[in-house]
């Protein structure tokens, strides 16, 4: 078996606490005071309620037979899935191509494992096998501020909620969507909050979207009502996007026991992506054209005042200032590891006219930001890292680049989004 698992064994008590909340993933870094980290975003495909039914001599070796044939038989649905017939592979061949095991529920008894699982499939590796292009096109990048409204409070990322807490455990990575999902960590509290998204003024959110690598928003916002203490729980779900704060969808979805909030918020997390998607496919999710870049006023360049002397600084025939215009580029990028970050800067520093590339934020697991120099227009840097294998996104002086899969031959490669391990 692959060490890349979303569980390890577990003992009874956590595992009846998570049947009880409908077998959430909690292998997640969850520290009250530094906020949450993001799930699974790199895009696996996901084979969800493959049922296993099995025995062992223990309950270690029952749970570990059960994974081998959820894998086997979430290969077999995934290969139908994309049109490859289903034909079984090895177990050493799927170890190497399943990314992540997920109870959704499960029973452990002394020599038998019963449980619901999902299996997460390397999408580079699964297509590859399949035929199957592993890159999809995406909306531009959306910084995503989720709104919890419950006891007459509207909190975003002032504490961290249970809203918040269900946007950045949901796996992004077969959205159409590229959300940008902060932890709640650093300036998220000031910037990302109920009075930021009523704002209308185009020129603050172009502040606000430049800190993060977005060039849009989107407001997903849940209002929670609940009957008594523990009991039943009613949940009005709203998609909303951009400065405007405009309503895209809306429903409501109801659980009968307080306990389950988790599996109420996941249901709704869903069916706001599936609109905001929807939303991209029919054009509504168009950009604001008030939160594009705007350049500054160029000032004129006074004219060197021709001389006979070949003066330092000066073109020697002409006399004309040889200083080359510069530019300070922001680029945001998916740093998975510590040597993802250090291969990024490497990376950057190898293109021609970048004096220095540096990281002003770093998020392991998430989406750090460098400052870039550069000695030429900002365009340039784009097409100079396109030419380099890296797929980028945005204008101006704000860039978003990820590992492009189909980087033209003999290009310096990007590095990875999942370190080989």
């Amino acid at each position: 078996m692959s060490n890349h698992r979303f569980f390890r064994p577990l003992g009874l008590a956590v595992v009846l606490g998570m049947a009880a909340t409908g077998g959430l993933v909690i292998a997640q870094v969850d520290n009250p005071s530094q906020g949450v980290a993001s799930a699974d975003g790199s895009g696996s495909y996901e084979v969800s309620g493959v049922a296993v039914d099995v025995t062992g001599k223990s309950a270690d070796q029952a749970r570990y037979a059960g994974w081998r044939l959820a894998q086997r038989k979430g290969w077999q649905i995934l290969s139908r899935r994309l049109g490859g017939g289903g034909a079984l592979l090895s177990d050493g061949t799927l170890d190497s191509m399943v990314s992540g095991i997920v109870v959704e529920n499960e029973q452990i008894g002394p020599n038998r494992y019963v449980a619901k699982l999902g299996v997460l499939f390397s999408r580079a590796r699964a297509g590859s096998i399949l035929g199957v292009a592993a890159e999809a096109t995406r909306s531009q990048p959306m910084l995503t501020i989720p709104i919890e409204i419950s006891g007459g409070a509207a909190v975003g990322f002032e504490q961290k909620t249970a809203w918040q807490e269900a946007w950045l455990r949901y796996r992004t990575g077969n959205s159409l969507i590229d959300y940008i999902r902060p932890t709640g960590t650093g300036t998220d509290p000031l910037l990302l909050n109920l009075g930021q998204t009523e704002r209308r003024g185009r020129g603050w959110w172009r502040v606000v979207l430049d800190q993060y690598g977005a060039t849009d928003v989107l407001i997903p916002t849940v209002s929670l009502r609940r009957e008594w203490p523990g009991g039943p729980i009613v949940g009005t779900f709203q998609a909303r996007h951009g400065p405007d704060n405009r309503l895209i969808a809306q429903f409501t979805l109801r659980v009968d026991n307080g306990d389950a909030l988790p599996v109420l918020l996941d249901a709704g997390v869903k069916r706001i992506d599936d609109a905001y998607q929807s939303a991209l496919r029919n054009g509504a999710l168009m950009g604001d054209s008030g939160l594009s870049y705007v350049a500054p006023v160029a000032t004129p360049t006074p004219l060197a005042t021709p001389t006979d002397l070949a003066l330092p600084g000066l073109d020697g025939a002409t006399g004309a200032v040889g200083a080359t215009a510069g530019s300070v580029v922001t680029v945001q990028v998916d740093t998975p590891s510590a040597a993802s970050v250090t291969a990024t800067e490497s990376a950057l520093q190898g293109v021609p006219g970048v004096r220095s590339a540096i990281t002003t934020s770093l998020a392991l697991g998430g989406v750090s930001v460098l400052r870039v120099q550069f000695d030429a227009d900002p365009a340039v840097l784009h097409a100079a890292l396109e030419a380099r294998g890296w797929t980028v996104v945005g204008s101006g002086t704000t860039l978003r680049i990820r590992r492009n899969a189909t980087a033209t031959p003999g290009a310096p490669a990007a590095p990875a989004d999942n370190p080989a391990g």
